[in-house]
């Protein structure tokens, strides 16, 4: 017969959270404008959560890396340690180059989903997400090469 049940698991409290997270999300998907700007201010940390040799190879100037792969409690912690301060992400599907270190994932599993369900699991209720398709070389993006 099948394994036993893993508590450790849960595929259906993740379809829960998901759910539950949807209508905030769609909130707080902002323009590159209003993303610079909350960074710029203080206001907000950048996180980027894709691998570190990834960030290493080009990443937003001013964002920090923990990758979604290292999402623990302790990890977070140590890089968050304010869960009322403002985090904004992005991934690689917010950039239109599709060349290394931003190449396209596939849409439904975009790292920005993984990245907010997992910040809101966490108790981060403050997520900013970039809202837009900008290219890394325009200027205004801020893009630091590796």
């Amino acid at each position: 017969g099948p394994p036993p049940a893993n508590p450790q698991i849960d595929y259906q409290g993740f379809q829960r959270l998901a759910a539950r997270v949807s209508p905030e999300r769609a909130k707080r998907r902002v323009t590159l404008a209003r993303f610079r700007q909350m960074a710029a201010t203080g206001e907000a940390i950048i996180l980027d959560a894709r691998s570190a040799d990834a960030f290493a190879q080009g990443h937003i100037a001013g964002a920090i890396n923990l990758p979604l792969t290292d999402f623990t409690a302790p990890a977070l912690a140590a890089v968050l340690p304010d869960r009322d301060r403002p985090v904004l992400i992005y991934c690689n599907n917010n950039f239109s180059n599709d060349r290394p270190p931003v190449m396209l994932k596939s849409a439904a599993v975009s790292l920005n989903i993984q990245t907010y369900i997992n910040l809101a699991a966490y108790g981060y209720r403050t997520v900013y997400e970039l809202g837009e398709t900008v290219d890394f070389d325009d200027p205004k993006v801020g893009w630091v090469k590796g």
